[in-house]
């Protein structure tokens, strides 16, 4: 484990996550403190707690709309229904690079 130190909306926090996963860590931190400060900024909300909450709210929503809701990869993120298809890809290109050669 390792403890990266940030700042969310002028607030220090100190995170603990796993080695080899504080860039990701970095990341989601800088979209969270992005999405937080543009609600405060917009002036229509005003407190951190309510501000957490609404983008809470609202990166759910994004995360919600990016599943796959019916057939044989359902309630699985649209990111790993493409990493299934491109394994599929890559295990057809090798199967048929065979008879490719033949033509």
């Amino acid at each position: 484990m390792t403890t990266l130190d940030v700042t969310i909306m002028g607030q220090s926090y100190r995170l603990a996550c796993k080695e080899g996963e504080e860039l990701a860590l970095k990341q989601a931190v800088a979209y969270l403190d992005e999405r937080m400060n543009t609600v405060r900024d917009a002036g229509k909300v005003k407190g951190t707690d309510r501000i957490a909450v609404m983008v809470a709210l609202g990166i759910a929503a994004d995360y919600l709309a990016t599943r796959v809701t019916d057939g044989p990869f359902a309630d699985l993120p649209v990111a790993d229904v493409r990493e299934k298809i491109n394994a599929m890809n890559a295990l057809l290109d090798a199967a048929l690079a065979p008879q490719e050669r033949l033509f």
